[in-house]
């Protein structure tokens, strides 16, 4: 797994741990009245969407990068070992380089 589907694996979880701490705080004060109250469970109800719907794009975006990438190694097995192999060796090279 690369850095990129590390942050995004990251951020998904983030999200989703926002979400649903969300969801608890709008059932927590759903007994809250007042004008401001009114107004900022609507705030956050709407921030809460938002990040649902960011949530899912970067799922299916992430799902997408996933079976591409499955794809193009099935199509191209030795030229995938090959690839992974120069990473490889060019790292090593770079990790022992004083």
């Amino acid at each position: 797994m690369n850095t990129t589907e590390l942050n995004t694996d990251r951020l998904v979880t983030d999200l989703k741990r926002i979400v649903r701490d969300s969801e608890d705080l709008l059932h927590a004060t759903k007994d809250a009245v007042g004008d401001k109250a009114l107004e900022v469970r609507e705030r956050l109800t709407d921030a809460l969407d938002g990040a649902k719907r960011t949530c899912h794009r970067l799922e299916e975006k992430a799902r997408d990068g996933a079976k591409a990438a499955d794809r193009t190694i099935r199509e191209h097995p030795y030229q995938s070992i090959g690839v992974a192999f120069g990473v490889g060796l060019l790292i090593g090279v770079l990790v022992t380089r004083k």
